[in-house]
């Protein structure tokens, strides 16, 4: 009965939107692209701080409060229709009014990534050409890092200007290429090179608090994708909740492995005087010197990908108008009928429906993040203190104010998208009984959220059972995490997003004061 019905209801909404196309093996590449990028040349400096035994520990667990949001995101996806997930969407059925503060938030995630990208072709460039031709060396321009941002900002503003980045889909590839050949070379130089000395190296101490609280944005920061969770869901084909949790649990966890493997053997070799970006420490030589390259290539592609996001969100603040919370938004009860919101085509990205932008507002949105991003990456030296500083505001909204504020929203039993959810679970059951079965059709995310509240109902009444027994839900352990008590649920998305407050103010506040001193 519950497989019937989960299919009638499937193919309900598959006729008013159509399912993504994209395999659970494109998804993870897609993901595991967002997240490794600058964070992985910043880990080992990082864990000079917490010292290796600290530093495992806030890696893996920075992944899993990652992990988490995303798997909040997954579960409020359930409330909207296929395909048109959103923070937009989810801001206009819990927040109307909020919707300013995560467009901001991504806003300046985006624009902070974009100027880490230009420090990291500043620091490497001069090192590249010197690898290439040791005559470089003489030539004082070459060695000029703003020489280096400018130059390549000819390359980086053309990609910029153009609406549609599809050309640049097959990069994603390109950049976990050059991540593997990263990771083959700091392991290389771990395993040839002599290690630092016992006595620069942390292995059970860590360099304090003050040092320690400055340093966690820079780990939270290297795990931040949430900003692209949705687009994921909106194109997997199968959006099971197995197939979402794989796709989490793959990306987040190879990224985890790769960050403990870089920041545990780049902080042996250079123990506590290893910087911010590791790969310019290596002395000049071909290995090196690809290296270099290769970053610079893929940083360089990856900036107009920050820029397209970026400017959306700017767009989106500046059209902002407070909303009457008095008029609920017109939706929709029945199970099979009309989508609860827009669908794809009549939305803008995942910023909700709005006009395109126009050509003239276009051109000055670009301008001004391109001019601002320039001047701010000549002026910061520091990759380090960016990636704090981004990490401190952008990456815990996004990855845990958001989702868990979201999520308790609208998971509330009394509010009315929780009901109507319920509802339509209760009016698919009625229409499977006097339906045929029909084994054919995909099995989405909407119909597992069926199940999802048949389980939750199940719980509530099992309440007192769960009551005298608290680990019995040990025993119906499930990948897909569907076993996951809706009220423990709530309390946690609740948790999460307090979690992200008190990280915010703690670790934005170490670095404006500026207490950290260079190590």
């Amino acid at each position: 009965m519950t497989r019937m019905h989960r299919h009638k209801r499937a193919r309900g909404r598959q006729k008013e939107v159509r399912g993504g196309q994209a395999t659970m093996i494109s998804s993870v590449i897609n993901l595991l692209n967002t997240i490794i990028g600058a964070g992985t040349l910043a880990m080992p400096s990082a864990m000079s701080h917490f010292g290796i035994l600290l530093g495992i520990i806030v890696i893996l667990w920075s992944g899993f409060t990652s992990a988490f949001g995303l798997y909040l995101q997954s579960r409020c996806a359930r409330y909207l229709d296929r395909g048109s997930s959103s923070f937009f969407a989810l801001s206009q059925m819990t927040y109307p009014n909020a919707a300013v503060i995560f467009d901001a938030a991504i806003a300046i995630k985006c624009f902070g990534v974009g100027v880490s990208y230009m420090i990291i072709i500043g620091d490497l460039m001069p090192g590249v050409v010197e690898g290439f031709d040791g005559r470089a060396a003489d030539v004082p321009f070459l060695m000029d890092r703003n020489f280096w941002i400018t130059v390549f900002m000819l390359v980086i503003i053309p990609l910029s200007f153009l609406r549609r980045l599809d050309s640049l889909k097959y990069t994603s590839i390109v950049a976990l290429v050059a991540i593997g050949y990263l990771i083959v070379l700091v392991v290389y130089h771990f395993a040839s090179d002599a290690l630092a000395p016992r006595d620069k190296v942390r292995f059970v101490s860590w360099g304090g608090p003050v040092e320690a609280l400055a340093s966690l944005p820079v780990v939270i920061f290297a795990y931040t994708c949430h900003q692209n969770m949705f687009s994921i869901l909106n194109e997997i084909a199968n959006n099971s909740p197995g197939s979402v949790m794989g796709v989490i649990f793959s990306s987040i966890g190879s990224a985890a492995g790769v960050y403990v493997l870089v920041a545990v053997t780049g902080y042996l070799t250079f123990g506590n005087d290893v910087i911010g970006n590791i790969v310019s420490m290596y002395p000049a030589s071909i290995a090196s010197t690809i290296a270099k390259a290769a970053i610079v290539v893929l940083v360089t592609f990856s900036i107009p990908l920050q820029v397209h996001p970026c400017r959306a969100s700017v767009d989106a603040v500046l059209k902002w108008r407070p909303r009457d919370v008095s008029r609920p938004p017109a939706r929709t009860s029945s199970p099979g009928g009309r989508p609860l919101l827009p669908t794809p085509s009549q939305s803008r990205s995942d910023h909700g429906p709005s006009a395109p932008i126009s050509d003239l507002r276009f051109a000055i949105l670009t301008t001004i993040i391109l001019v601002l991003g320039y001047v701010v990456a000549l002026t910061v030296v520091s990759l380090e203190r960016v990636l704090a500083y981004v990490g401190s505001t952008g990456s815990t909204s996004i990855s845990f104010i958001l989702p868990g504020l979201f999520y308790y929203k609208i998971s509330d039993p009394n509010s009315i998208h929780h009901q109507r959810l319920t509802k339509e679970d209760d009016d698919a059951l009625s229409l499977s009984e006097t339906g045929s079965e029909d084994d054919n059709g995909d099995e989405g995310l909407l119909g597992r959220s069926v199940e999802s509240i048949r389980s939750a109902a199940s719980g509530s009444s099992a309440k007192s059972k769960n009551t005298k027994f608290p680990w019995r839900w040990r025993r119906k352990w499930r990948w897909d995490m569907e076993h996951l008590n809706p009220e423990f649920l709530r309390g946690a998305a609740l948790a999460l997003a307090i979690y992200g407050v008190c990280v915010m103010a703690v670790c934005l506040a170490m670095n404006l004061v500026g207490t950290v001193t260079a190590h």
